[in-house]
């Protein structure tokens, strides 16, 4: 019998504009030791199924209108969960279902240690002793590839990584060694190596204790790696499954074949990613109906054609030139740069020892190249990129930007020179003021450099460069909660924008995007760069993206750069041990391997 049966749910949440039907009529089934992956986009019901299993659904807004989910749990016996009482769930939670939320920071409590929190986990459904539990504590923290396990223990969770977090979370579900786990986009804010650790150690999981998986995820290379079964949602509903292998290498919906050409690949030649609308359409009833000749293989007209009369950037170069010419003068050039944070300690607070976060880096990049910075958590990738923008203050160095070193510059100066560097942050939702409209958001930083001529004319701009970025002029009046996160990240983009700077830094900007949404932006800023010529730093911890965007690229690792050339070069040929090992790292979707797997 299956470990978990569910029929038919289905879900509506109601708002005072009416409801929506956020799930109708799913039906799937685990069995002891299956990993079953969910995939599909933001708002196609993956998440909200799962958290209708742990009766974790905001009420009353969200209302379960049908179905049922038979679980075979430890204590209690055979039970639907969606009739449990609180008090029968919390015996199920965290004992017979452990879940690993998406994001780490508000599902950990700040004013808690992280050891605390799994401390309190294990004496709630464990008979270990408060000792015990901190040692199974460490244990647990060691198993999940967490460096200072004893210090970490000991942490706050603002005072450690974002990938850090998500493994404390991880750590925290294992803990009673459930017999379900509900993974939420478990690996999405991880890089590849501590990504490939933390699959093994859910493999590890699966294979001593019979663990089952509801693996819920946008990323289908991590996907091949470990599911067993795939179910596929589009909104609300289960419109594929199938076997992993049969999933990669047959797929029969419109849907599925998108979602798996939107992928970038390390061995991509296109200058343009296919998109899920190449793909499938809606017809006038609301049904889906598969394009023919869709995949995206042709370029589509530039979005951004219309602003190139109006831009003042300055002329760009091909890549190819910046490496046969010293003609060409580096945008940005940055010599011997620091930054260290003291770590303080004793009754004085005094300064012991640093965390050379930056250590002695220096790289250039040329006008109108895409240069792309990888590296692990925690390498100093961030860190990096805020202090090229002096949001974090260098401790030695030069910052050259065209010439005129940003370290030197007064408060003043600086805010001067801000309109030509721009930062695109990986949280759009943090990095948007809630209570502002996002055409505020926008005209924003026109006011406060005082560009663009009249209110009329920068309230002109600011729709144009919604359009630009393929969002409607009606955008303007609403608020970041009404867009999803792909569209937030777009509006962050035609912020950065405002200014027609000549140099963006985007930092994560599309780690925490579905694939569909990702080949999207991924596509628009390569339309911005050919178009108006801006230049980018791209800092992200997803190889397959960096090599699809970068001309060159640099390699971090604590704090220094270990290896750096041409995008290609680098991927075909890695020098450093660091490099390969990152390579290695990296999910593969090749129908060999998936059929060598799942023969094991």
């Amino acid at each position: 019998m299956p470990l978990l049966t569910v029929e038919n749910l289905t879900i509506d949440f109601h708002s005072q504009r009416g409801h929506t039907r956020a799930v109708a009529g799913v039906s799937l089934a685990v069995n002891r030791g299956e990993v079953v992956a969910i995939v599909g986009e933001s708002g196609s019901g993956k998440s909200v199924t799962s958290l209708a299993l742990l009766g974790l659904l905001a009420k009353p807004a969200a209302r379960i209108e049908g179905g049922t989910a038979r679980f075979e749990s430890e204590k209690l016996g055979e039970v639907d969960l969606l009739q449990l009482s609180e008090e029968e769930l919390q015996q199920v939670r965290g004992n017979d279902i452990s879940m690993i939320f998406q994001e780490p920071m508000t599902s950990l409590n700040p004013v808690l240690t992280c050891g605390y929190q799994v401390v309190e986990a294990l004496l709630l459904h464990t008979s270990l002793t408060k000792q015990e539990a901190e040692a199974r504590t460490i244990e647990l923290f060691t198993e999940a590839q967490l460096p200072r396990p004893a210090q970490i223990f000991k942490a706050y969770p603002h005072e450690i990584s974002g990938g850090q977090k998500q493994r404390v979370m991880i750590a925290m579900a294992m803990a009673c060694r459930p017999a379900l786990l509900i993974a939420d986009e478990p690996t999405t804010a991880l890089d590849v190596t501590v990504q490939a650790r933390i699959l093994q150690l859910i493999r590890d999981l699966r294979r001593e204790h019979g663990t089952a998986v509801l693996f819920i995820t946008h990323d289908l290379g991590v996907v091949a790696e470990i599911a067993d079964r795939i179910l596929v949602m589009y909104r609300g509903r289960v419109v594929e499954q199938g076997s992993v292998l049969d999933i990669f290498t047959k797929p029969q919906h419109p849907y599925t074949k998108g979602l798996l050409a939107c992928r970038p690949h390390l061995s991509i030649g296109k200058a343009r990613l296919p998109v899920v609308a190449d793909f499938m359409a809606v017809d006038g009833a609301g049904n889906l109906v598969a394009r023919t000749g869709g995949g995206g293989e042709e370029p589509l007209k530039s979005p951004v054609a219309q602003l190139r009369t109006n831009s003042d950037t300055s002329k760009t170069f091909p890549v190819e030139q910046i490496s046969r010419s010293t003609a060409v003068q580096p945008l940005l050039q940055v010599e011997n740069l620091r930054v260290y944070f003291p770590i303080r300690k004793g009754f004085f607070a005094r300064t012991t020892e640093f965390v050379k976060a930056v250590d002695d880096v220096s790289f250039a990049i040329y006008p109108g190249e895409t240069v792309g910075l990888v590296g692990e958590s925690g390498c100093g990738k961030t860190t990096l990129g805020r202090t090229l923008l002096r949001l974090t203050e260098p401790t030695a160095g030069r910052i050259l930007f065209e010439g005129t070193d940003l370290a030197a510059l007064s408060a003043s100066e600086l805010r001067h020179r801000r309109r030509e560097f721009q930062l695109v942050f990986q949280d759009p939702y943090a990095a948007l003021n809630p209570m502002l409209t996002v055409g505020e958001a926008i005209l924003e930083p026109l006011r406060v450099h005082g560009v663009g001529g009249t209110r009329a004319e920068q309230k002109t701009r600011v729709r144009e460069l919604l359009r630009t970025v393929g969002l409607s002029e009606d955008a303007e009046q609403r608020y970041p909660h009404e867009f999803s996160g792909g569209q937030r990240q777009r509006i962050c983009i035609a912020r950065a924008l405002a200014l027609r700077p000549k140099l963006i830094v985007c930092d994560e900007s599309v780690s925490a995007l579905d694939v569909s949404v990702q080949a999207q932006v991924l596509n628009l800023l390569n339309d911005l760069k050919r178009d108006l010529g801006i230049t980018y730093l791209f800092i992200t911890h997803d190889l397959s993206v960096a090599r699809f965007m970068s001309d060159r690229l640099l390699v971090m690792s604590q704090g220094r750069l270990v290896e750096s050339g041409p995008a290609a070069e680098v991927y075909n040929h890695p020098q450093n041990s660091y490099t390969q090992q990152l390579l290695a790292a990296i999910p593969s979707d090749d129908p060999a391997r998936i059929a060598a797997r799942v023969q094991l």
